[in-house]
């Protein structure tokens, strides 16, 4: 048995601390060297893949000299550490046995272990080396692949002079120098290189034509289109609140009243369905987005909901949701930005690049701030899909603030104006101007009972004033007039407040508070009288009182409001930047007996229609368009025949076009369409429909065309565009001259000249100047549906 003395213990204690330390670190090294070795050489085997990814190429191949450095490096650092761990080891060693004397003793399979660590490492250096060597021969073989297939490619790779494309060369350079300012570039593959910059300009826009060298089978594949699905009419509306969500009060409102008003769409979707019989709709997929209702747009109007805030375009936005859905389309709801990101395939980053797959939608509700959205995020997208979106417009926007040069260079330039779309994709709560679509809302409609109920119960001296915040009770001049009306009526409020009452709110007018809807519905039925103090404007609150049998009484505004003198209408967008009252829709459309516009400012006159008022019994009166079965017609006629994709003709009809397929009608005050003429094909409304009258000067085609109970028609003026028209109206024309002005075609006097439009998208039936006498189209409409013609449904 051999034995060992203390200090030889000692020792090898010793030397096995001093070498763990080490060994550790040596592995640390190896396990460092492996990895890095299998990096390396999985990106050169990866860029030898040349057929995988064309972007990695020229980065991996460029980083072989940086690798074969590190592995010589690393190599010739392990030998210079096995040289000095090996005079080292010999140095301990010497030392603890000189002190051990000649006592120690070791067995051959105890002997320390810095000779075996030693041998190790030293063939941990060799291997490294061997692998250098052979690393740099890889290296050196995708090196010179990767010329040949550069100077097979240096000419696929530049940008190509195709007449077809000429923004590729500049799009190509604006990438060169802006492709890192924004990541949507590298998501779709682009890395600096020429064949990634034509790749993306190529294939996920177009600006460059297709690389020849490229798999096109790809790129060319367009998805199959889904198989058309008949849209059938629905009465169960659970699932569109569940598609409605929550948590916001305004959303809680609308889904409130969607449910107040389901048996009322029902009935309405079985009388539409019966109209309708037999025709086919397609269902379409629709996405709705209620912009203003995104935390990124501040959403300003859900917490004022309980506080007496305006609900009107909630009230449309309900009632929007609900007709589609109710019409049988597919329906998807979102009120957060994320959510619109996430629907239309939004690529991450700052929005510079398109979507990530073709738009699946058919049709896009949303607002202004839903479109500069949109816009921010879509990248060319939105132009290319734009003409499929339909902007919720409470007050419209006329051709001259839509068109941007136009409206730059002329001083229609507005806040909320120049989107350059076709001016019927606005759609207005109001029918405000034919130039926009019409998309109205609804109010409940009663049955012959309700009605006889309401007339049995009405109080003849009860008045109710319009207007639940506080602030609108702060007009001038109002103690005189609520002064004359008090004599004569008990005046109620609604208005809004916490804990004291409003001070704006004079002491014998009896405030009820914010009332929900059903209890305000209730109040209404018993008044006789709904007062409107001048704002808001043009909202749904007259049309619901007129409802419920009341009359509607409002101011009529001398000088008329407009952006330059009232607050209130900053940003409008059209000649109606004017309006002369309160609610001009119930004025024109609606009037006498059930509206009665007056000066507040002329004590006699309001005292003496207030007396008549006390005389006069209506009937609780809706019109049509505002019936939940007038609204369902309008937006299928909308879905139905509306298709904005389609590109527009030119404002001018070629040198050689026939003549215009008009008749001067046997009175010879206006043209008709030809009975001999054939219809021109894809006009809507259709074309038979057209009659085309001369306006006297300084009159405006709207208004032209109300005066002979028709409405102006703007998809007709591409066709009275031309000399020929005027001729057939009998107006001489000494000279015909083309220019973008809004109120073209007209006929100017004196000089006899005649103007033609330029620009398709300034045709417009708004706007006058007593230079010009205008060419006006114009049609007939529907009873109690001025949206759409006879034969338009």
């Amino acid at each position: 048995m051999i034995t060992v003395n203390p200090d030889g213990k000692i020792m090898v204690r010793r030397c096995l601390v001093t070498l763990r330390p080490f060994r550790l670190f040596v592995l640390g090294i190896g396990f460092f060297t492996l990895c890095f070795l299998m990096t390396s050489l999985g990106g050169q085997f990866s860029a030898r893949r040349l057929g995988d990814s064309p972007f990695t190429i020229r980065t991996e191949v460029m980083g072989g000299p940086e690798s074969r450095g590190v592995l010589r490096k690393m190599s010739d650092l392990l030998e210079l550490m096995v040289k000095r761990m090996d005079a080292l080891a010999r140095l301990e060693n010497s030392s603890e046995l000189h002190r051990a004397g000649g006592d120690l003793h070791f067995p051959a399979d105890r002997m320390p272990p810095g000779a075996g660590l030693m041998e190790r490492i030293q063939a941990i250096a060799q291997n490294v080396s061997d692998i250098a060597v052979k690393v740099d021969q890889i290296l050196r073989h995708g090196l010179l692949l990767h010329s040949k297939v550069s100077e097979g490619r240096r000419d696929q790779c530049e940008a190509p002079s195709d007449p077809k494309f000429p923004d590729c060369s500049g799009k190509v350079e604006w990438m060169r120098a802006r492709w890192t300012s924004d990541p949507c570039y590298a998501f779709f593959g682009v890395d600096g290189t020429e064949c990634s910059f034509l790749i993306y300009l190529s294939e996920v826009e177009w600006f460059c034509p297709p690389l020849p060298w490229r798999n096109q089978t790809a790129a060319q594949r367009a998805p199959k289109p889904l198989p058309k699905v008949q849209a059938v009419f629905r009465s169960n509306l659970s699932h569109l609140l569940d598609l409605m969500g929550g948590g916001k009060e305004s959303l809680i409102f609308m889904k409130k009243r969607t449910k107040r008003l389901m048996a009322q769409w029902a009935l309405a979707a079985r009388r539409l369905a019966q109209k309708l019989g037999a025709t086919q709709r397609d269902q379409k997929q629709i996405l709705v987005h209620i912009g203003f209702l995104t935390e990124e747009s501040g959403d300003v109007f859900s917490p004022r909901v309980l506080k007496g805030g305006p609900l009107g375009e909630m009230v449309q936005w309900a009632d929007i949701l609900t007709a589609l859905y109710v019409l049988g389309h597919g329906l998807r709801v979102t009120v957060s930005l994320k959510e619109l990101q996430s629907n239309l395939g939004v690529p991450p980053g700052r929005g510079s690049c398109p979507l990530t797959m073709p738009l699946p939608f058919d049709l896009i509700y949303t607002d202004y701030h839903g479109l500069q959205q949109m816009k921010q995020h879509m990248g060319l997208s939105f132009k290319k899909y734009r003409c499929r979106i339909r902007v919720i417009d409470t007050f419209g926007t006329e051709p001259a603030y839509n068109h941007e040069e136009y409206a730059t260079l002329h001083g229609y330039r507005t806040n909320w104006g120049y989107w350059n779309l076709n001016p019927k994709q606005f759609m207005t709560m109001f029918p405000h101007t034919p130039d926009n679509s019409f998309m109205g809302f609804v109010s409940e409609e009663l049955n012959e009972t309700e009605k006889r109920l309401i007339k049995g119960g009405k109080a003849s001296n009860m008045a109710v004033v319009y207007g639940k915040e506080a602030s609108i009770w702060k007009v001038s001049g109002k103690e005189k007039f609520l002064g004359i009306l008090n004599k004569y009526m008990e005046i109620h409020g609604t208005v809004y407040y916490e804990s004291q009452r409003p001070p704006e709110v004079p002491a014998f007018v009896k405030n009820h508070g914010l009332l929900p809807q059903p209890e305000f519905q209730q109040l209404l039925r018993k008044a006789k009288l709904f007062i409107g103090f001048g704002f808001p404007y043009e909202g749904p609150a007259p049309l619901e009182a007129i409802a419920n049998g009341c009359i509607f009484l409002q101011s009529r505004f001398s000088p008329p409001h407009s952006s330059l003198n009232h607050e209130l209408r900053c940003g409008a967008k059209g000649d109606r930047t004017s309006v002369f009252s309160q609610h001009p829709y119930a004025e024109n459309f609606i009037g006498k007996p059930h509206v009665w516009t007056v000066d507040y400012n002329n004590s006699e006159e309001f005292e003496a229609a207030i007396k008549a008022i006390m005389r006069t019994q209506v009937d609780p009166y809706l019109p049509y368009e505002y019936t939940c079965e007038g609204m369902l017609e309008r937006i299928h006629a909308y879905i139905q025949h509306q298709d904005f994709c389609i590109a527009p003709g030119p404002a001018l009809p070629e040198a050689h076009a026939p003549q215009s397929p008009f008749v001067l009608a046997p009175n010879a005050t206006h043209l008709e369409w030809a009975r001999n003429t054939s219809l021109a094909p894809g006009s809507w409304p259709p074309a038979h429909a057209l009659r085309a009258w001369l306006a006297v000067p300084g009159r405006a085609c709207t208004d032209t065309c109300l005066d002979h109970g028709l409405i102006c028609e703007p998809s007709f003026f591409p066709f009275l565009n031309s000399q020929d028209a005027f001729l057939k109206l009998q107006v001489p024309c000494d000279s015909t001259e083309s220019e973008m002005n809004h109120l073209y075609p007209a006929f100017a006097q004196p000089g006899q000249e005649c103007y033609l439009q330029k620009e398709p998208l300034l045709f417009s039936c708004a706007g006058s100047n007593t230079k010009y006498r205008r060419l006006c189209p114009c049609r007939d409409f529907r009873k109690g549906q001025v949206a759409l013609c006879q034969g338009c449904l």
